[in-house]
């Protein structure tokens, strides 16, 4: 099953990106490091969002237009006094095809089971705002999750496009990675 083996063939570029993030995030003094964080997240989702989107349409995935995007980074970065027009660059993964989307959209997706743990990481830091984003789908968290890796299982079996999955994962992730090497501009 993709879902298994996907979680397996990251986990090294899925580390190397956690340990970026946190370190990032136990640097934030104020609402202003929160927002440079943020930015980093929004120039990269914003970007692959576009790239995913002619081939993650509600048909393949019926509940896509409810979940997290980067829309909820902007509102985010906004509530916390800033704009979005000093972004960092970012390259993203080549995505040509429903496969690779849905590997990036593995990624994507994957960060926001971890948006509990980085709102309780920004509280202890005395940030109270910015929050929609991680704060993900609240109850329904664990639900819309399943409901994402059992399309993803369902969509992608055949090995070589499993493979193609999981490549587009890594490249999400290591790409991802590269964005907090950078500061916004």
């Amino acid at each position: 099953m993709l879902s298994t083996n996907i979680k397996e063939a990251t986990k090294m570029a899925h580390q190397e990106l956690e340990g970026k993030v946190v370190k990032k995030l136990k640097a934030i003094r104020s609402e202003a490091d929160y927002a440079d964080v943020l930015k980093h997240f929004y120039a990269y989702f914003n970007t692959l969002e576009a790239a995913i989107k002619p081939y993650i349409t509600e048909g393949l995935l019926p509940d896509y237009a409810s979940r997290r995007n980067s829309s909820y980074l902007k509102q985010d970065i906004e509530e916390l006094g800033a704009f979005i027009n000093d972004l960092p660059p970012v390259t993203i993964p080549a995505i040509g095809n429903v496969t690779e989307a849905l590997g990036a959209l593995y990624v994507m997706e994957g960060s926001i089971m971890g948006g509990p743990y980085i709102v309780k990481m920004l509280q202890k830091s005395g940030i109270d705002k910015g929050f929609s984003f991680f704060s993900g789908y609240g109850e329904e968290t664990g639900r819309m999750w399943d409901n994402f890796t059992s399309v993803m299982n369902q969509t992608i079996s055949a090995e070589k496009d499993q493979a193609m999955a999981i490549k587009s994962a890594n490249e999400t992730f290591s790409n991802f990675s590269h964005v907090f090497e950078v500061k916004a501009a």
